[in-house]
């Protein structure tokens, strides 16, 4: 059950059909974490089980029925209170904590993100945000200690989604208030990837007036028939780009499966993800919190870097990956008297300080929506506030695969040994400050450009992110790192 850890979420398989995956993550599993969760929380808020309202929601895949079952089952063996609020996104399920009227001592998503149709697993809530990694050690230790017995259970059907798109129609409307028409001539098309981000479209957009004609894969079906529901996905960004292109729209926003992720299309057809969805998010909020701080991940561009600072004037922190890293390090400089106002992953996971620092998708397509809304008006399109940043010529990840036992030993002697071989290598320099892996410029041969090697989160591998200025940068520093890695043992 432990294994099911994946940072401050638990995933696990959930359904058989791909070779050699197993599931382990079932009815039972969910019922011993519910119960783990109900005595956990009760702890947190200081309430006696039976007083905890818990409310539950999921996305679109298949598992989910027996999931949520499980939690219920597990939630009334603590003897808490259960609502169910059916298909949801994620930012909705915290909301659901602080939304007045609900105000829930606790929420759980039932979701596997962006992963394949047989994944499934929970994020989990309280009114002070998301679960830190430690909390989730500790539940999974309590489920441990279970045995599922649950054949019974009772649950309150309630509406939260409506509740929070009500909150983004008037988020929205407010944003464009004093545009005579509102969103009527804006043509906007959604991509759901046939996940929870439906009701964008249908249900916040359209009735304020948008054209939403030729938004797409708005149905859930948790098979993902029509591509990854990933922001990040080559073949994702394509299809909401060409639909763009098709519709000859002034905007596509594309969703992840639960919501909390996002990235745009411009009215040129050309995608604003990865540094670009930064760009733009920093953008949006620079007018509230001039000279603030945006806190990234790791593996953001030199590029960026020097757009956030040089052209917007902000500071850019640079930290870790895992959207909660990203998420605790800006309130943490908030705490200590800094605006850091935006905490911002290149996978789409984007959190505002006015916001709860919640990472919500919908959130950050709302303020896409308004911004372009009153650049339109002005003759200008979305992808102006990001004029001036410019894309590394070269780019590419690769995965070296670990071998033994001891990876986790193996990975970080090498880090430890790259520090050293990097200063005794001409044309090699250490990034600093750097909080995660290895991060080094490089100048050879007339070409420049970064790359960081660090240990994966949750598997096996060692991730190698490069960036090179120039065409070919990449193949002239690629042997030298390939010698390197090639003394050690245990790594492919």
């Amino acid at each position: 059950m432990r294994k099911l850890q994946n940072g401050s979420d638990i995933r696990g398989i959930a359904m058989e059909g791909v070779p050699g995956e197993e599931v382990n993550i079932t009815e039972a599993t969910a019922g011993c974490i519910g119960t783990a969760f109900a005595m956990w929380l009760g702890r947190k808020v200081s309430k006696n089980p039976f007083e905890l309202k818990i409310c539950v929601g999921y996305d679109s895949r298949l598992s989910a029925e027996t999931l949520v079952k499980g939690l219920f089952k597990g939630f009334h063996m603590a003897g808490t209170q259960s609502f169910d609020a059916g298909l949801a996104s994620t930012p909705a399920m915290f909301m659901s904590t602080v939304m007045p009227f609900f105000e829930f001592d606790g929420a759980v998503m039932v979701t596997g993100s962006h992963l394949p149709y047989n994944r499934n697993g929970f994020k989990f809530f309280t009114a002070e945000g998301g679960l830190d990694k430690e909390d989730i050690e500790e539940i999974l230790g309590q489920a441990c200690k279970y045995n599922f017995i649950g054949e019974w259970f009772e649950s309150e059907k309630i509406n939260v989604m409506e509740m929070y798109m009500a909150h983004l129609r008037q988020l929205i409307s407010y944003g464009i208030k004093g545009i005579k028409g509102g969103l009527k001539g804006m043509h906007i098309v959604v991509d759901a990837g046939n996940g929870s981000g439906g009701f964008f479209a249908k249900k916040v957009l359209e009735p304020l007036g948008a054209d939403v004609t030729g938004s797409q894969f708005l149905e859930p079906d948790g098979t993902f028939p029509n591509h990854s529901p990933n922001p990040e996905d080559p073949e994702a960004m394509a299809s909401i780009c060409k639909a763009v292109a098709d519709n000859k729209a002034d905007l596509g926003i594309i969703f992840d499966t639960d919501v909390d992720r996002s990235a745009a299309v411009g009215p040129d057809a050309k995608p604003i993800a990865r540094n670009e969805i930064i760009a733009l998010a920093a953008a949006l909020g620079v007018d509230d919190y001039p000279g603030g701080t945006v806190v990234t991940d790791s593996i953001t561009s030199n590029e960026l870097k020097d757009f956030l600072e040089g052209k917007l004037g902000l500071k850019h922190f640079r930290y870790k990956r895992g959207y909660r890293n990203v998420i605790k390090k800006a309130q943490e400089l908030t705490e200590n008297g800094e605006k850091a106002f935006l905490a911002i992953e290149t996978s789409g996971h984007a959190a505002y300080s006015d916001n709860y620092f919640l990472d919500d998708g919908a959130f950050l397509a709302a303020q896409i929506v308004i911004a372009a809304t009153r650049l339109k008006k002005e003759g200008k399109t979305i992808s102006s506030l990001i004029e001036g940043l410019k894309s590394p010529a070269e780019e590419k990840e690769i995965r070296f695969r670990m071998t033994t036992e001891d990876f986790a030993d193996v990975a970080g002697k090498i880090l430890d040994d790259m520090e050293t071989w990097v200063n005794e290598t001409k044309g090699l320099e250490l990034e600093k400050p750097n909080y995660e892996g290895v991060r080094v410029n490089f100048d050879i041969e007339g070409a420049k450009g970064w790359f960081l090697l660090r240990r994966s989160l949750h598997d096996p591998v060692m991730p190698l992110n490069i960036e090179s200025d120039t065409e070919g940068g990449i193949a002239k520093v690629m042997p030298l790192i390939e010698d390197f890695i090639g003394r050690y043992e245990g790594i492919e």
